[in-house]
């Protein structure tokens, strides 16, 4: 807070300051908050190292018929457990882990929008995933996302020309950002606009980086307000109130996601309701983001759709049947060598950075459904015939994802938000 009032922060694409924050760590403490919360509540267990492997049917074909449960790959053991439940609720997040650079962690590999699909479900506005324009570019290391906040507070984009230009006169170095050309907001455009911006001028100049200047920002605004970030950068030898920071976009944020109802129930391809099937979060489509999200609007969508998919559950009450046949065990082999999967993964993040990236065409969107394809075949016949793996499930849902992104990709006529296709 600033006196009494909050402290609000300004994003992209924002006209006023209006987000709440906890410095430059907001969902760390909403993570922190949330599983206290749940450890504290003696009505919810928790299961750690059980990975979902496919969604169970009430009556197998027949999705109208609803959810019964998951099938679990227990990571501890390796044995696949059954697990009953009245309702499943889909929030495994996004699945950034396709692109070569990621602000998302490990695990975001789309599981939980892959196995929905699978059983029936129905995604929607897939195209549109969102690149993050500032993540940090250190070699060898994870991409680590500078908030769009500090561009809020006066920080702005400057590619090596506009870095000399500054040298001679570093009092507004936002006159010499190559933002400008892309939008009269500069730095502060949305962020469909500033990391084509960023793409665009790293091809033209050959660079694999562009350049975020803070230093003529006060030293110590930007210490109160963004500790985790300069933590961060002091681990690499960098001073956030001196040093041009090398930034690049990053796979951030999926817009699409499965298609939901306005209490986040999920829908089969003929827009019915599925009973018992929930999705929340970015692996839900709920339409509230359009075709390019605003910066931490999905922290607001998260509380609103929970909170209604959760009074729905209540008010539809429990089942009154809990079954659900057990994972088919008999005739499965152990996967001897996960070599070729790596190998597979690295062709698959290949194709989507190269052919699925923030600028499209239709040549190299129909080139990368050539190649998912040929993955998906091969990953297919191994899945059939192999005790399941972690590396082999997550593969298997990212390639199912990697499918749905690029034929939405390709069927796409016009140019909207997220989705970008020089040949339209």
């Amino acid at each position: 807070k600033e006196d009494d009032d909050f402290a609000l922060a300004k994003e992209g694409g924002h006209s006023q300051s209006r987000i709440l924050h906890a410095k430059d760590a907001t969902g760390k403490e909403i993570e922190t908050a949330l599983m206290k919360a749940v450890k504290d509540h003696q009505n919810i267990s928790i299961s750690p190292m059980n990975l979902v492997i496919d969604l169970i049917q009430s009556d197998h074909g027949k999705i109208e018929k609803g959810i019964a449960g998951v099938w679990c790959l227990n990571l501890n053991t390796g044995k696949v457990e059954t697990h009953v439940a009245d309702c499943v609720i889909i929030a495994t997040g996004g699945a950034g882990q396709l692109w070569a650079q990621t602000t998302n962690p490990k695990v975001s590999t789309g599981d939980g929008l892959a196995m929905a699909v699978r059983a029936g479900a129905s995604v929607k506005d897939m195209a549109f995933v969102q690149f993050h324009p500032t993540a940090l570019h250190v070699k060898g290391e994870r991409p680590f996302l500078i908030t769009e906040a500090i561009r809020g507070a006066g920080a702005v984009l400057l590619d090596d020309e506009g870095l000399k230009q500054m040298e001679k006169d570093s009092r507004n170095p936002e006159k010499f950002s190559f933002t400008k050309r892309y939008s009269e907001q500069g730095s502060l455009a949305t962020r469909d606009i500033v990391a084509r911006a960023c793409d665009t001028v790293m091809k033209e100049n050959g660079a694999s980086n562009v350049w975020l200047i803070a230093s003529h920002l006060d030293k110590e605004m930007l210490h109160d307000s963004f500790p985790t970030i300069e933590k961060r950068l002091n681990r690499h030898g960098l001073s956030l109130s001196k040093d041009p920071l090398p930034v690049a976009p990053a796979a951030h944020y999926m817009v699409g996601g499965l298609e939901v109802n306005s209490v986040s129930q999920a829908l089969t391809k003929k827009g019915e309701i599925i009973p018992g099937l929930y999705a929340i979060g970015e692996a839900a489509c709920t339409g509230l983001h359009g075709s390019n999200r605003l910066a931490s609007n999905s922290l607001l969508e998260g509380v609103v759709f929970a909170h209604r998919a959760a009074e729905n559950i209540h008010k539809l009450g429990r089942k009154e049947n809990h079954s659900a046949i057990e994972w088919r065990a008999e005739g499965l082999s152990k996967l001897i060598e996960h070599g070729p999967l790596a190998l597979d993964l690295q062709t698959l993040k290949a194709t989507m950075t190269l052919d699925v990236g923030l600028v499209r065409r239709f040549s190299r969107l129909s080139r990368a459904k050539r190649r998912v394809n040929l993955l998906e075949n091969e990953i297919d016949m191994i899945w059939e015939k192999s005790i399941p793996t972690r590396e082999i499930v997550e593969l298997r849902n990212l390639v199912a994802v990697a499918k749905m992104i690029t034929e939405d990709a390709i069927n796409r006529k016009t140019n909207s938000g997220l989705h970008f296709n020089l040949d339209l």
